[in-house]
């Protein structure tokens, strides 16, 4: 019989909001984004890639961090979209998750940003191991917003497993052209 692995209730939320327009521009600050359904935060640069749509990170585990590195790591320095209260993010494939009414999946554990080091200083990529939060993608789209909740959803972990497969395969299925 399958293991339900259900969540502790976390009363975590929406601390921080981070896009960038391209890769190695500066992430922005900002109070809410608009997220759609299999494509991602609308103005983010990973926006409409097939399934790296948004990125999740702890305030506790950049303070894990900053202690470790010895200086702060602010959020907009390690590139990641949304930063939450609380203890870690969710990291097994094919598990859920939802920011306000956005929900997501997720596809696999983030490592830290190659350009940390040039961000927040050296050493930071180091610090951040272990701690550079989650890839998710979107199921459901909608708006989120700081103080939204971020909820864990109570998953399966075989049912886990079997959706991370099968976002594995649609990801590396080519993309199909325009219909004739």
């Amino acid at each position: 019989m399958p293991q339900s692995v259900v969540p502790e209730p976390t009363g975590r939320v929406v601390v921080g909001l981070h896009v960038a327009p391209g890769r190695r521009l500066p992430v922005r600050s900002v109070d809410e984004v608009v997220v759609e359904a299999g494509a991602g935060i609308v103005g983010d640069r990973y926006h409409g890639s097939r399934h790296r749509h948004v990125t999740v990170q702890s305030a506790d585990q950049l303070a894990e961090a900053a202690e470790r590195l010895g200086s702060p790591v602010p959020p907009s320095g390690t590139r990641r979209n949304v930063t939450v209260s609380g203890g870690r993010v969710v990291s097994v494939p094919g598990a859920q998750a939802k920011l306000g009414a956005v929900l997501l999946e997720v596809v696999r554990v983030a490592a830290p940003c190659r350009i940390l080091d040039d961000e927040v200083g050296p050493g930071a990529a180091a610090a951040m191991h272990d701690r550079a939060g989650t890839v998710f993608r979107v199921l459901e789209g909608g708006v989120v917003r700081l103080g939204d909740a971020y909820e864990e959803l109570p998953f399966d972990a075989s049912e886990a497993a079997e959706r991370a497969a099968e976002s594995r395969a649609a990801a590396a299925a080519p993309a199909r052209g325009p219909l004739p």
